[in-house]
């Protein structure tokens, strides 16, 4: 079977596999479209431009000629997939693109070309009328859980909330207990240290630096500790440190509706999952940002709640029997993320966490980054990698040519600008199984299926 190269970039990519395998001819791969190649190798070179870009070096001096050479030449090594079903392609630094290998069959591979997006300051190369509602924002589920290894830790160390916020973490998962009138980061009856005026000193950094200062932030705040401390203790605690903290009021967007993004770029949108009927803030709950009339525990199909003139769909599905769940897991969390079926008439919001656990066979490490060598049928592959999987199969399919059967080689077909994927996202571990895999995926989906006219676009 032959393997494709797909380019989703706007660039014009030659490959070259130096083997042989093509006739030694060079393939051109055309921005946005695929082609089918006999067989990828394990090393091959991709490079930029056009016949017109390529240059010469005169090498007579070494009785060779005259060498052809390119502008921009990047070898590439291919990897074999024994263990998960993606991999990411090592490249130089000063690359412009993101490489993933997947495996389609047992023989049969896939590259994936990608546009390397800025992580840290994506949402500033978008339009301010967007609203948050069209965007695919990737967020932590737990984001302060580093600790309580392996029921209550759901995030690395190596990864403390500068970094998320660097790596692309645009929605916030704060879990907040009263310890002796101050707020501290907790998950269940596990602390996590971190005091909340640390969190915002973190955060107010971050959305005043120069380079990050057109990014926004969604902040989820829940209780932890609603058997001790009331709920109106609770709230007037998160007001006072919300008023007085870093930043103090004007950081914050605390009405209840679905913003856009200019009108909250350098600045946080409360997610309010507590205060009950908003005592004690302006507005009651209408001064609380967005908050959720309902939230029923672990609903497995999801639930729905109105926010103003938005349609919040939910999943959070968290009480999974066990490990043997994580097909559903990842089928029910990653397909709330395409366009609603129904077509409503007001926007919709699409909120799901890829999180997941359940005691003994399905602790939070086990459900996000999966155990053993699934490739080889010695294992399961975690959530991540399954919706890592996904995301690549999404992005790198055409919409118009899913039943024109298979391509013959050489032969090129267009992609459209893509599918349609829409969303805030919470991960656990967000880094496994590989280093920032998953999260420009998310990311890159701000930039597909997007037609002018529409979603402020």
């Amino acid at each position: 079977m032959p393997d494709t190269i797909t380019n989703l970039t706007d660039d014009t990519i030659f490959y070259d596999d130096g083997n042989g395998d093509n006739n030694g001819r060079e393939l051109t791969v055309e921005p946005s479209s695929s082609r089918t190649v006999t067989k990828i190798g394990r090393k091959f070179r991709l490079h930029l431009g056009s016949p017109e870009s390529k240059v010469w070096e005169d090498t007579h001096a070494s009785n060779e000629g005259t060498r052809l050479l390119h502008t921009s030449v990047f070898h590439v090594k291919a990897k074999r997939n024994l263990g998960r079903s993606w991999k990411v392609l090592k490249l130089p630094e000063e690359c412009p693109w993101r490489i993933y290998q997947t495996r389609i069959f047992r023989r049969q591979k896939q590259i994936l070309i990608l546009p390397k997006r800025n992580l840290s300051s994506f949402l500033s190369e978008l339009p301010d009328s967007l609203a948050l509602s069209s965007l695919l924002l990737p967020g932590t589920h737990d984001t302060m859980a580093f600790y309580g290894w392996p029921v209550s830790q759901c995030q690395f160390l190596e990864t403390p909330l500068p970094v998320q916020l660097q790596s692309g973490i645009r929605v916030l998962d704060i879990r907040l207990s009263v310890i002796k009138g101050r707020l501290i980061a907790y998950h269940g009856l596990s602390p996590q240290r971190a005091p909340f005026q640390h969190i915002l000193s973190i955060v107010h950094a971050f959305l005043t630096a120069p380079t990050t200062r057109r990014e926004t932030l969604v902040m989820s705040i829940k209780q932890e500790d609603f058997h001790i401390t009331s709920p109106a203790v609770f709230s007037q605690c998160v007001h006072d440190e919300v008023m007085n903290g870093p930043g103090g009021r004007d950081m914050w967007f605390l009405e209840n509706r679905v913003p856009s993004l200019g009108e909250v770029r350098g600045r946080v949108v409360m997610f309010s999952r507590f205060g009950d009927d908003g005592n004690g803030w302006e507005g009651g709950t209408e001064g609380l940002g967005m908050h959720p009339t309902n939230w029923p525990d672990s609903e497995k199909l999801g639930f729905t709640w109105p926010c103003k003139n938005t349609i919040v769909r939910t999943h959070d599905w968290y009480a999974i029997p066990s490990f043997l769940s994580i097909p559903e897991k990842v089928e029910l969390s990653t397909n709330i993320l395409l366009p609603p079926e129904d077509n409503p008439p007001v926007p919709t919001l699409s909120i799901t966490y890829f999180s997941a656990a359940s005691f003994p066979l399905g602790l939070p490490p086990t459900i996000a980054r999966g155990f053993g060598w699934p490739g080889v049928g010695l294992g399961t592959e975690g959530v991540n990698s399954r919706v890592g999987k996904w995301l690549l199969d999404t992005l790198g399919q055409d919409p118009r040519e899913q039943t024109s059967g298979d391509l013959e080689k050489g032969q090129h077909r267009r992609i459209m600008d893509g599918p349609r994927l829409r969303g805030w996202a919470f991960l656990d571990f967000y880094t496994d199984p590989v280093e920032h895999g998953v999260i420009p995926l998310l990311v890159e989906c701000n930039y597909r299926g997007r037609k002018r006219g529409e979603e402020g676009w």
